[in-house]
């Protein structure tokens, strides 16, 4: 009988040495089996995924690489690390003070599939950096490049859990797999107690409605009061369960220069609230941080303002308390009365 080309099977090391040479920290391979369907499910039917309605979407093609892509045998895990140095002092998450993850894994991955084709010219691929339906944590996990923690991140003993994800689906078999990495929080908690509006509903759940990251990017509407507590120092993400975890050591490389900060990440809460629609564009641009959008980085920066009770502020939080921004004026009223209430204790 006549073998056909996805009877082919691939050398799992020249595969990853595709990976390592299209500039990925880390490559791992796994073979592209149905997921179990529980944690998902049980997480959207939870209420955890907040108004992210997308999540609900298109949910046997997240479970199953062969709904995404005919024939599917091999996951390619991917990993960009982006640590930064702990002295750098700004209020936007380490992966989003430089240029967009985004670009960088679509770059790579489209450098890293001319690779393949070279050694296979018929090969079919999915390509996949979470905006599309592949789970990158989870095949991460079953490739080997580390395990997910119990703040719900992938964790890696080369970066920890400073590195972003995408993965590739593969039509094709590899010669050898990685092992699935166990998970090695053991009996440590320090994430979950960390967290600053307690958004672990249990141990690796994460509930988005009670996330800073989720409010500070998703959400478009007004922030519930009690998450606008977590809003000091913090006007984009969150990386407080990141910065308390044992795994990620002083040690750690500082990652990938694309991201090195813009001038964006190093503006004060009151200058980010005070910038123009001009200025936001020209500073965000190529940014995660455009994901929020202008008035949406003018209310995080408000509340963060009114979190820290940071009256220096007061000018550019009084003339905002006017915008027309709906959502803007109301933060910006929310902090002013922060601002304005007595201090009490020594």
């Amino acid at each position: 009988m006549t073998a056909t080309a996805s009877d082919r099977v691939l050398s799992a090391e020249m595969v990853r040495a595709a990976g390592r040479a299209t500039r990925f920290g880390l490559v791992g391979l796994a073979p592209a089996q149905p997921l179990d369907p529980a944690p998902l499910t049980d997480w959207l039917r939870a209420g955890h995924a907040a108004d992210m309605d997308w999540m609900h979407r298109r949910q046997e093609e997240r479970l199953d690489p062969g709904r995404v892509l005919a024939g599917a045998r091999t996951v390619v895990a991917l990993a960009i690390p982006y640590r930064r140095p702990a002295t750098e002092r700004s209020r936007v998450a380490s992966y989003a003070r430089g240029r967009d993850y985004h670009y960088a894994h679509r770059d790579r991955m489209r450098a890293l599939r001319q690779q393949l084709l070279l050694l296979d010219p018929t090969l079919e691929t999915y390509a996949c950096v979470d905006t599309g339906v592949a789970m990158e944590k989870v095949w991460a996990e079953r490739a080997g490049l580390g395990f997910i923690g119990k703040n719900g991140l992938l964790i890696t003993p080369e970066f920890g859990s400073w590195v972003t994800l995408s993965v590739m689906f593969l039509d094709r078999a590899v010669d050898r797999y990685d092992a699935p990495h166990a998970r090695l929080c053991g009996d440590c908690t320090k994430c979950l107690g960390a967290c600053p509006t307690g958004a672990f509903a249990a141990p690796g759940v994460v509930d988005a409605r009670r996330c800073v990251a989720y409010q500070s990017i998703e959400n478009r509407g007004s922030v519930p009061e009690p998450i606008r507590k977590g809003f000091v120092a913090r006007v984009f993400g969150c990386d407080v369960c990141q910065d308390v975890c044992p795994f990620n050591r002083d040690d750690i490389p500082v990652g990938d220069r694309r991201f090195e900060p813009r001038p964006l990440a190093a503006l004060t809460p009151a200058q980010m609230a005070g910038l123009t629609g001009e200025e936001f564009g020209r500073l965000a641009a190529g940014m995660a941080v455009v994901r929020t959008q202008y008035d949406g980085l003018r209310r995080n920066a408000l509340l963060s303002i009114g979190a820290a009770r940071d009256r220096s502020a007061r000018a550019i939080v009084e003339r905002l308390v006017h915008d027309d921004s709906a959502v803007v004026s109301e933060a910006a009223a929310w902090a002013l009365g922060q601002i304005d209430r007595p201090r009490t204790g020594g």
